[in-house]
């Protein structure tokens, strides 16, 4: 009988994505929030856009340099931990980003919105961290699809942040935005506390980490997917707001215009995810987002060789393809990240989930911090139209790499169909609490592994092999 879109769930595993879909949901409410109204808020204090794009950036550059160390020390650091810690940290900081407009020397502002996003980084850094690792040892049999089942409470939040924030901000002011949603996360992790699954084990960290992990070139092309789709949510964080002033929207509806690429991810990821767990290579769902990306910021501008004026109508076609794109690229890039380091020799384990995690945050945090700061300095000084040539050249690049690679490959990716059984099972004991398997089942384990993969690699000249039923 063919498989469901949604696998049954055991109710660890309903309990488990019932947390990490509410924890998706706060870091995109925490991203997105100020976009509508904080740039206009730093203008008063007398901050320039290059500067409130550092502000936007400097939060995506600390989860880049610091998701890798969480992601290797995961196992040790203990997930739960982890997820409530930085649902913690993340809550508070946002409470005192809101009494940020008490300041009024230009300086101190920005100053103040540098150290505070910061630390509020820290554990958001930690927090996503955990949350992508503990999906995929939960959830190996089918992680795209429940990935990207979760990433849909992500796009939820960038809808609500935007547009809560735009009515909040209406309504009291610069501050009540940041305290609702600093108690909305503490009470995140409340609920975390109460309903995660306990984690009592842990796997040493694969050897090599993340340095060993990056030599693989399949795995760079899937973090440059992460980064060329972060960088263009980030690029509009930045520049949107400023771009859309000319139509004098008022604050919700102007908060409705970031909900546009938010609400058309949300709405996609799942069918995405499906595509990649069940028919489609990763890589050609990469292809088509990055197709998508280009044509949509091509129109919201609109891009400055298209002899078309500036209109909303435009502007909203292109975030609607936007989206579409945007969810193509999160998830493929995930899922062919994962794929490509078991393929590899990367043990199936928390370890391992915590190390592509990692880096996954990490390159995702890196386009967004790169697509503000960008953003911000060629909206200074080239305005929004030929600015937007930055997010479509590296989209661009994208689709020509990843053509160029599907050309040049010798062998089968292990994401060309569905990836076969006995590729995804493993040793999932360190979130499930059985006990770790004796000397000799993990070395039985480990050669069983090892025969697969090479079993793998001599059979790749015969495709059918990789919609076999049968185990080797």
């Amino acid at each position: 009988m063919p498989k469901l879109l949604l696998p049954r769930l055991t109710n660890r595993q309903w309990a488990t994505a019932l947390v990490i879909a509410f924890a998706d949901f706060c870091s995109a409410v925490c991203i997105s929030l100020q976009a509508p109204f904080y740039p206009a808020e730093a203008e008063r204090k007398g901050a320039t856009a290059s500067q409130y794009g550092f502000v936007f950036g400097c939060y995506e550059l600390t989860v880049f340099l610091t998701s890798p160390l969480f992601g290797k020390y995961l196992a040790k650091l203990i997930p739960k931990f982890m997820l409530n810690g930085g649902l913690v940290v993340t809550g508070v900081c946002s409470i005192l980003f809101g009494i940020l407009d008490k300041v009024n020397d230009t300086t101190a502002f920005i100053g103040l919105s540098f150290a505070v996003r910061v630390i509020e980084a820290l554990g958001s850094a930690a927090f996503l961290t955990a949350a992508f690792a503990i999906v995929a040892a939960e959830f190996p049999n089918s992680i795209a699809t429940t990935f990207a089942c979760l990433e849909t409470f992500f796009g939820l939040g960038l809808i609500v942040g935007p547009t809560l924030g735009g009515f909040l901000f209406q309504v009291g002011g610069y501050m009540l935005p940041f305290s609702v949603l600093g108690f909305l996360l503490i009470a995140a992790a409340l609920f975390t506390y109460a309903v995660l699954p306990s984690t009592d084990h842990c796997d040493p960290p694969p050897t090599g980490g993340i340095l060993r992990i990056l030599r693989i070139p399949s795995i760079l092309l899937a973090s440059f997917t992460v980064f060329a789709a972060s960088t263009s949510i980030g690029f509009l964080s930045a520049t949107l707001e400023p771009h859309l002033r000319q139509f004098d929207l008022m604050p919700v509806t102007m908060g409705l215009m970031f909900v546009i690429e938010g609400g058309i991810y949300a709405v996609t990821a799942p069918l995405w995810g499906y595509l990649c767990d069940r028919k489609v290579q990763p890589k050609i769902i990469t292809l088509i987002g990055a197709l998508f990306i280009v044509f949509g910021f091509l129109l919201i501008g609109p891009a400055p060789f298209i002899p078309l004026e500036t209109t909303l109508n435009l502007a909203v076609t292109g975030l609607v393809i936007m989206g579409f794109g945007v969810g193509a690229e999160l998830v493929s890039g995930f899922v062919s990240a994962l794929q490509e380091a078991t393929f590899h020799g990367f043990p199936n384990n928390l370890s391992t989930y915590g190390l592509v995690s990692g880096l996954w945050t990490s390159t995702f945090a890196l386009g967004a911090f790169v697509g503000p700061s960008i953003a911000g300095i060629l909206f200074d000084h080239v305005g929004f139209r030929y600015s937007t040539l930055f997010v479509i050249t590296t989209n661009a690049l994208l689709a020509i790499l990843v053509v160029l690679f599907l050309c040049c490959q010798r062998r089968l990716s292990p994401g060309i169909l569905a990836v076969p059984e006995q590729y995804q099972t493993a040793n999932y004991s360190t979130l499930v609490g059985e006990d770790y398997a004796t000397g000799d089942e993990e070395n039985n384990s480990k050669t069983s592994r090892e025969k697969m993969v090479s079993s793998l690699k001599d059979g790749l000249a015969n495709p059918e092999w990789v919609t076999s039923e049968h185990s080797t």
